[in-house]
């Protein structure tokens, strides 16, 4: 049997996506599994031991006639596809595959997700409801060891440490708490400090007493390194997804630019970190925080 999965990023879309693609290879375990997505993303999941063959997306334009064919190509002779994304774009690959046995949203397709509230839900429960349509119950919590193995031997971590993660993406300021802040709270915090995030957080990190982590990791040693933390305090941004996903207790900071009802992140049993919400992230006082620890 022959499967397609398909999932783009952001990268807290994908990590909250690691379930439901474990629960396929579960209920296919005999079955060539090919995964579609973006480029970023190919060399995080072709880790990942649930899928054969991974390919990516160019995501051509409608008027790019050869990248509509290349992609054609790649979406044919399947004989089931699960639509993980269910954006607009992905919806409408369900003709060009050919229209085989597909779980989505596709107008027509076999196996639909029909719930009304899937636009009003968190993703883990709309991936879980879509499966369930699919025949598939249930997320279990997936074995996410091939995640952690990167030696971080040269970053000399503490044995014991907090992970802080205070960025956000560029375009996204009003996503973070401020650094001063972070810093006010590394200076109260009971145990050493590690810095994380990629090159554009490394000046505001540079505020924060701590070994400074930022822009020096790649993906799979970032995720060693947070696999080894007590704790995660950070913003709503993709390495607090990834704390939340290899089940480290976490703080995760949200303001009134992103609802937590639909996409915080998760464990991988399904439970919820500890959220804090102020409309205004400069707002929240770092008591609030400390006063929240676990």
């Amino acid at each position: 049997m022959k499967i397609l999965v398909i999932k783009h990023g952001a990268l807290g879309d994908i990590l909250l996506s690691l379930p439901a693609m474990a629960a396929i290879r579960a209920a296919h375990p005999q079955a060539h599994i090919t995964l579609l997505t973006t480029p970023p993303y190919a060399p995080l999941l072709a880790a990942s031991p649930w899928f054969d063959t991974i390919l990516t997306d160019s995501r051509p334009k409608f008027w790019n006639l050869p990248g509509i064919w290349r992609l054609r190509r790649q979406l044919r002779g399947f004989d089931m596809v699960y639509d993980l994304q269910t954006s607009s774009r992905s919806s409408s690959y369900f003709s060009l595959a050919g229209r085989p046995p597909w779980s989505g949203i596709s107008k027509g397709c076999a196996f639909p997700h029909t719930d009304p509230q899937r636009d009003h839900i968190h993703t883990r429960e709309r991936l879980e409801g879509q499966l369930a349509a699919a025949g598939i119950p249930g997320l279990p919590a997936p074995n996410l060891a091939w995640l952690t193995r990167a030696d971080v031997s040269r970053f000399h971590l503490p044995e014991q440490f907090i992970l802080l993660v205070p960025g956000a993406a560029p375009h996204r300021p009003e996503k973070r708490w401020p650094e001063q802040n972070f810093a006010e709270l590394a200076q109260s915090l009971p145990l050493p400090c590690v810095i994380a995030g990629g090159p554009a957080e490394a000046e505001l990190a540079r505020a924060i007493p701590g070994l400074n982590l930022t822009g020096q990791t790649d993906f799979f040693e970032l995720a060693a390194i947070t696999a080894r933390a007590t704790l995660a305090i950070g913003n709503d941004t993709g390495p607090m997804h990834l704390a939340t996903t290899l089940g480290i207790p976490s703080v995760v900071l949200f303001s009134a630019a992103s609802d937590p009802a639909l996409t915080a992140p998760r464990y991988p049993d399904g439970g919820w970190p500890i959220i804090l919400r102020a409309p205004n992230l400069h707002d929240l006082p770092v008591a609030q925080v400390l006063a929240s620890l676990p």
